[in-house]
């Protein structure tokens, strides 16, 4: 599933038995890496805060602890943990626990890896295209300003509390990942039963931006940030990024249902709350991964109707 030749690696050079450490193992990102790193011969390490196997590495976000002996001479760490944006209800008590599991587990395990004697030489920390806002029709690449909202501040906070491992020397990638496309789990498993009864259909007016990435490309972009040399934000999203009424109509093509009807707004409104809605589905962030896109890289699935044949 995961195309680790020397194809898509091009210069880069890459030695198997790295030993790779993974909080957040057990997400939708977390596990598909997890497999892609054990097929192609990698050790991973899961870091876990309750249960763990023999070869775990245990933390405690709120209590501030983690297990730094564990870390040593870990090779790379991909940092994906943190509390579900579209889980439930934005109240101000489920921002808080969106924001202080980033956060915080983000400091915890920075600092961490600053003060390991053998640190890890390539440190990538999950982000996310919230970062940029309700931007319209305007292109985001890795260059572009910080947004306003929730979103957007949270996203800044998460990629500052890295900055000790950053001053330790240690190579960071933040990904800044859009919506992942899996029939697996996330937005797309949510939208699938609606569409294949034919009662799925446009968001909104369907001009926003979705700028989404298959769980493959999402995995492979990983590994190749992983095994070669770049640093700071990459963004994680396809190279052409949909229009919700692009999205749709795709999607309705790829199941061979109609796509007509609107979905009515009260009804995203009672499952996500208004201001999480319209954050994760009314705004329109159209990214591009320039960095991506400057590097050897090659997406998979460029199109969201390559994209969406390959997942269902």
């Amino acid at each position: 599933m995961f195309d680790t030749s020397l194809r898509w690696l091009g210069f880069v050079s890459y030695v198997r038995g790295m030993r790779v450490a993974i909080t957040g193992s057990s997400g939708l990102i977390g596990t598909a890496l997890r497999k892609a790193l054990a097929e192609r011969g990698d050790d991973v390490v899961r870091v876990v805060r309750s249960n763990p196997g023999p070869n775990d590495i245990v933390w405690d976000i709120d209590a501030g602890t983690i297990d730094t002996a564990g870390l040593e001479g870990i090779d790379a760490i991909v940092h994906l943990a943190g509390e579900g944006i579209g889980e439930k209800k934005w109240s101000d008590e489920q921002k808080a626990k969106i924001y202080d599991s980033r956060i915080d587990g983000t400091t915890l395990l920075s600092n961490a890896l600053a003060e390991l004697t053998n640190k890890p030489s390539v440190y990538v920390c999950g982000s996310a295209m919230g970062i940029y806002g309700d931007r319209g029709d305007e292109k985001m690449t890795e260059d572009s300003a910080p947004g306003t909202g929730f979103l957007a501040d949270l996203t800044v906070a998460w990629e500052a509390a890295a900055k000790p491992a950053v001053d330790a020397g240690i190579r960071t990638a933040f990904i800044r990942t859009g919506i992942v496309l899996s029939a697996e789990g996330g937005a797309l498993k949510e939208q699938l039963p609606f569409f294949k009864l034919g009662i799925g259909g446009k968001i909104g007016n369907g001009k926003q931006y979705w700028s989404w990435i298959t769980i493959t490309d999402h995995v492979n972009a990983m590994l190749y940030i992983i095994d070669g040399d770049l640093s700071g934000p990459v963004n994680l999203a396809g190279p052409n990024p949909s229009t919700n009424a692009e999205f749709t109509k795709a999607l309705g093509k790829a199941l061979g249902r109609p796509t007509f009807l609107p979905t009515p707004r009260p009804a995203v409104e009672l499952r996500l709350g208004k201001e999480c809605a319209k954050a994760l589905l009314y705004d329109s962030t159209r990214v591009i991964p320039h960095v991506l896109n400057e590097s050897d890289f090659t997406f998979e699935h460029p199109t969201i109707e390559a994209a969406l044949a390959a997942v269902l």
